[in-house]
Formats: structure tokens, sequence, C-alpha cells
């Protein structure tokens, strides 16, 4: 049997779960620390995230999702200490834009399926976070901490974490290779720009994105913002402008 999830390993207590079998080749991250540890996102759902967890640590987990997507929450109702971003919990109160029929939709396109996964059974995660995070914010996990980075522009709550101490910037859906989505209603491609701007002054050692290539190198952080930069001074940085391709990576506004 085909397994769902894929494990890498960053270094000794850091870990990348991914699910490579749907087209938005999502990662998860799971980070140790003494005390605890952090699950940064938690995928598409559509498997058991809980159990991949539990072969890498037996410490007390905290889920937190870079935004309220499905892709990203999926695995949350294994993980009741969770956190989110103020901006966005009413998306965890029956507010989200999209009906169960498009989400579900969206769930199993361009998939390949566990034989007996039934997307009929799957539910948009909603709760009341155990903690709500504000931009600034800290998370001890002991001998590891991680500060959130309030980078709206894809979504109102988007977060990006940074662990200063040895350079990790987690980027979301804020920064990856391939099409950046920032025309739905809900985005805003200004504030796509203020957060690559700010994100792209950090001292990064080690870009890690949501979704697609883990290749990807800090550079593409100057990239991503100087091309956001002229699309605003063209009149060019709002809903409705079209697609832009700047070779490895790309924006749909």
């Amino acid at each position: 049997m085909k397994t769902w999830f894929t494990l890498d390993q960053l270094d000794l207590d850091t870990h990348i779960i991914s699910e490579y079998r749907h087209w938005e080749e999502t990662h998860c991250y799971l980070i140790e620390g003494d005390n605890q540890a952090l699950l940064i996102d938690t995928g598409l759902g559509i498997c058991d995230i809980s159990k991949e967890v539990r072969k890498l640590t037996d410490k007390p987990v905290i889920a937190v999702a870079t935004h309220i997507h499905w892709d990203h929450i999926g695995g949350h109702k294994y993980f009741p200490n969770f956190y989110a971003h103020e901006a966005e919990l009413n998306w965890l109160s029956g507010e989200f834009p999209l009906n169960m029929e498009t989400i579900r939709e969206m769930v199993i396109d361009r998939c390949d399926l566990p034989e007996e996964y039934d997307v009929n059974t799957y539910e948009f995660f909603q709760g009341t976070p155990a903690r709500v995070l504000h931009d600034g914010d800290t998370i001890n996990l002991g001998g590891r901490v991680i500060t959130v980075l309030h980078t709206p522009g894809h979504s109102p709550g988007h977060m990006s974490f940074w662990e200063e101490e040895r350079g990790y910037l987690f980027t979301g859906d804020l920064v990856y290779k391939d099409t950046l989505f920032a025309y739905y209603p809900s985005t805003d491609p200004q504030a796509y720009l203020n957060s690559l701007d700010r994100i792209a002054g950090l001292p990064v050692m080690r870009v890690l994105p949501a979704h697609h290539t883990l290749e990807i190198q800090p550079e593409i952080l100057i990239r991503m913002r100087d091309a956001f930069r002229q699309l605003d001074i063209e009149g060019k940085l709002h809903h409705g402008s079209g697609n832009f391709n700047y070779g490895d990576w790309g924006v749909w506004l």
C-alpha cells in the first residue's frame, strides 16, 4: 500500500511531513523543543497526520496553521491544543467564504486518493484556539523560540514563523516556488507586498514553504519583493490584473 505522507528530516529536531500525492504538495513542519513540540500546519486531513507526528516525538504538541485554509488545518481535529491568528477566528466559527461542496472538490482535485477515502466525510475544521496569536508573539518550546510574524496578503491572518537562532523562516503560502495566489476576494495584493518587504529584510538561512519544492533559496525573498514592487509601480498590483510569470515562480492577481 502506498503511503500518504513523506517524511524528511531538516535537522535532529525538525521534521517535514509532506503530502506529495496531492497536486499542492503540502508541507507540515514538526519543530521539537526541550519541553514541547510545534506542528506548523496539519495538512489536508485526508489521512491522520497525528500518527506520523507520534512516530517522531512523544512531547506535547501544539498545532498552529499559517492560515485557516482547508489544506493547512485538515489535521487540526487531532490536536486540541492549537493556536490561531486573531484575524481568522471567524473562519473557525462558520464564516469561511466557501461552501463545503467547493472545499471538497478542492480537497480531491488532482489527487491520488487512498482507495478507502470518502470525501463526503470531509469536514472543514472548526474550533476555538487555546491561544490567539498576534504579530510579534513568541512560542517557547524550551530551548527553541519561534516568533510569530503577521504576514497578510494570501489571507487576512496569514502568519510566517521565524526561528531567529537557526535562521529558519516558515513562509506558509506567502512564499513558495510556483504560482502564488492573490486573486481571491479574501486576498490583499498590497498587503502581500508589505509582507514580502518585511521578510525580505530578515537574515534568513533557510526558507521553508508550505507547498511544492523544498529546494528554495533565501534570495527568492528579494526577487519576489522586487517583482511585487514593480507591479505596484506599474499600477498592476490589484485584483484582476492577471497572471505574471517570473521563471521559477509567478503570481495570480
